[in-house]
């Protein structure tokens, strides 16, 4: 097998799975649906582009640092918030409250058999079509989502998870780091596989949800 690595770290990020208007989401790492999201921005694949060749792929993440859950509160009035001519619209303002994780950092893998794919998503990360965000339009990456190194040859996803280096020391001293790893077998369900981003549809996946021993240190940001 070979697996391709990115990182994910920044400010804010938000993954939602089940998000409404008035209540958007996050999970507590990335969704699929969002990590294929950002891999079709790379690549330059508009919303109507099959999606069978990314979503195939086994998706694997390892929490560097757990993000804190915080909420952003806003209102948006009836027709936008802002007007043409400069006003503000204030009739019927509706509520949303936005989740999000602050000070997060998270390594993805993704698994596959055909190396030219992974080649292709690797360069492109380093080079993007379009804009890259974590989950939301608003939530750019603190570092570069490409890794030098992150394409690995010959290495299995939860080997690799294992043992690349840590990209952000945890928040408290923990001897272990939280590993969620696509599995058929796995005890939780996502509703995160995407398999039309221009009808939104979705189908459920199973996870497994472990704890591994933390990666060496050298290359770990504070």
């Amino acid at each position: 097998m070979n697996v391709l690595l990115l990182r994910l770290a920044g400010p804010m990020q938000s993954w939602g799975v089940q998000s409404r208007f008035t209540e958007r989401d996050t999970g507590r790492e990335p969704s699929k649906s969002g990590v294929v999201g950002l891999l079709c921005a790379a690549l330059g694949r508009p919303r109507e582009a099959p999606l069978e060749d990314l979503a195939a792929l086994r998706m694997g993440v390892r929490a560097d640092r757990e993000g804190i859950i915080q909420r952003d509160f806003q209102t948006a009035g009836q027709g936008g918030i802002l007007k043409a001519h400069g006003n503000v619209d204030r009739k019927n303002p509706v509520v949303s409250n936005r989740y999000y994780l602050a000070d997060a950092a998270f390594l993805v893998g993704l698994e596959g058999e055909g190396l030219e794919l992974l080649q292709e998503m690797h360069g492109a990360l380093h080079n993007p079509r379009w804009p890259l965000y974590l989950g939301r339009k608003a939530f750019v990456p603190g570092r570069p989502v490409w890794l030098p190194d992150g394409l690995r040859q010959g290495q299995s996803l939860r080997r690799t998870l294992e043992t690349y280096p840590l990209l952000a020391r945890p928040r408290e001293a923990a001897a272990q780091l939280r590993l969620v790893i696509e599995d058929p077998t796995g005890t939780y369900l996502r509703p995160d596989q995407p398999l039309s981003f221009a009808r939104r549809e979705f189908a459920p996946r199973r996870v497994a949800v472990d704890f591994i021993d933390r990666p060496p240190e050298p290359g770990a940001e504070a």
